[in-house]
């Protein structure tokens, strides 16, 4: 019994033992596979940014542009009461979109009020018209039999003393004269009263022309597509897109779009940072993140001037448009892109993944299989790997992480660190000069009134200054 026993916890001690050595060779065989070598061949610099898929061309479908071009007929915002869903294939005429037509039907009735109004207003004008012009013409009547009776008297007073008769010939006159002033009132009340007909008769005339337009106008709200294609909602300035319920003012007529698939572009933004590399020409790979096995090759065909500051966020960024090559049938508007954007390519350099560079006191080093530590000369890098100038060979064998005990391995390439602190000095120096042009520019372009000294020049030295022959200074040195 107690020798069976002795056996199991012996089986049990070299069953520790063989998983405790079992462990300890798979924990150096992992270590060992933490390792890489120094390649060699070409090398990218690539800007990685997401993007979204727009159509180069697109055809706008608007609503009526009446709305912003008739006279009279202005309006703030009309609502879109209903509106297609997005993706929709549709033919040329096919129906797309109402628009609510409340404020337009209620601007109506007020024409047609109006309307009503200046219908009235004409009536009214003619039979005043009328009867002022009959009242006219009765009282020219009327003056004529007094000119006539004037006129008798007259002849019945010839053998009448002279004071009758010249009585009878004032009154005479007085009848005649007043005829004629009658003659010409007549006239131009006939004229005022054309002119107040004409008058009412075009306020009348507009109106109902008014009203006519805005008939046309309204049927116009039933929106059709002017050609054949794929509905897409039209995206806002915050990027919320137009849909049932948004609003659109007259300087905005689009209610949607129609893209033209056979040229599609991709449309990114790429931070302040980056946009120096960024030049029109370069090679983009793009890829869309609905169909991940597909690639595409593309090309930087426009890069903003100006940058921007996207909705929720503080970076500037600035937008690049990346044209696709060829056309794909399966491609759509507002699909997710990743864009690789080439911007320099080296022909036949070395280069390690990043992982493997550690920095002792700033200086970059890696550490290498034979238990070395080398000093290197780092170049360009991308998101993975960096080039390396000098200090390694093709082939070399790298650890990704620092060893267990790093101070066993022996320290190469100490002549490469004064070589590396000329490098980050020349930076250090390249980099103040750019701050200082910069502080120049900006100072320069402070503007100043005509004969404002400087800041910091005392009165009478702009004076001063402007008096100084050129030719004094060099005397003085020849005379040194």
């Amino acid at each position: 019994m107690k020798k069976s026993i002795i056996i199991i916890l012996a089986v049990v001690v070299v069953a520790i033992i063989a998983l405790v050595v079992f462990n300890r060779l798979t924990k150096k065989e992992d270590i060992s596979q933490l390792e890489t070598e120094v390649s060699q061949g070409k090398f990218e610099i690539i800007v990685a940014v997401t993007g979204e898929l727009q159509a180069e061309n697109s055809q706008q479908i608007t609503a009526p542009t009446e709305l912003r071009t008739s006279r009279g007929h202005r309006f703030s915002q009309i609502k879109i009461q209903d509106l297609i869903p997005e993706g929709t294939v549709v033919d040329s005429g096919a129906y797309v979109a109402t628009l609510d037509r409340s404020a337009v039907t209620n601007r109506i009735k007020d024409m047609e009020d109006d309307l009503e109004k200046k219908q009235t207003d004409l009536m009214t004008t003619r039979l005043d018209t009328t009867m002022q012009l009959g009242n006219l013409r009765d009282e020219l009547i009327n003056l004529n039999y007094n000119r006539e009776e004037a006129e008798i008297t007259l002849e019945q007073s010839k053998y009448e003393s002279p004071a009758v008769i010249r009585q009878a010939q004032i009154s005479k006159d007085k009848a005649d004269r007043a005829h004629e002033q009658a003659k010409k009132n007549y006239k131009l009340k006939v004229r005022q009263a054309a002119a107040d007909m004409r008058n009412s008769e075009i306020n009348l005339a507009r109106e109902q022309r008014d009203y006519e337009d805005m008939q046309k106008i309204i049927e116009k709200f039933v929106i059709h597509a002017p050609s054949a294609g794929m509905v897409i909602y039209k995206k806002e300035w915050g990027g919320q897109k137009r849909k049932v319920g948004s609003m659109i003012s007259p300087w905005d007529l689009t209610v949607a779009t129609l893209p033209d698939l056979s040229s599609m572009i991709s449309k990114t933004y790429v931070n302040e940072i980056d946009i120096s590399k960024i030049k029109v020409g370069q090679i983009v790979r793009v890829g869309v993140d609905a169909f991940p096995e597909k690639k595409y090759d593309g090309s930087v065909f426009e890069v903003a001037n100006i940058g921007e500051q996207l909705p929720n966020t503080d970076a500037k960024v600035f937008e690049v448009l990346i044209k696709l090559d060829g056309i794909d049938p399966i491609l759509r508007p507002a699909m997710t892109t990743s864009n690789q954007m080439v911007t320099a390519v080296y022909e036949d350099v070395l280069f390690i993944p990043l992982e493997a560079v550690q920095f002792v006191d700033s200086i970059p080093i890696v550490y290498k299989k034979n238990k070395e530590r080398q000093v290197v000369i780092l170049g360009e890098s991308n998101e993975n790997e960096v080039i390396v100038e000098q200090g390694l060979e093709a082939g070399d064998k790298l650890l990704l992480s620092i060893p267990d005990r790093p101070d066993d391995y022996k320290l190469s390439g100490e002549e490469l660190i004064p070589v590396f602190k000329e490098r980050e000095r020349q930076k250090k120096l390249l980099e103040e000069e750019k701050k200082t042009d910069a502080e120049k520019n900006k100072k320069n372009k402070v503007k100043r009134r005509p004969g404002q000294r400087p800041p910091g020049m005392k009165s009478g030295e702009m004076k001063k200054v402007s008096s100084e022959k050129p030719s004094g200074t060099s005397i003085k040195v020849q005379k040194k």
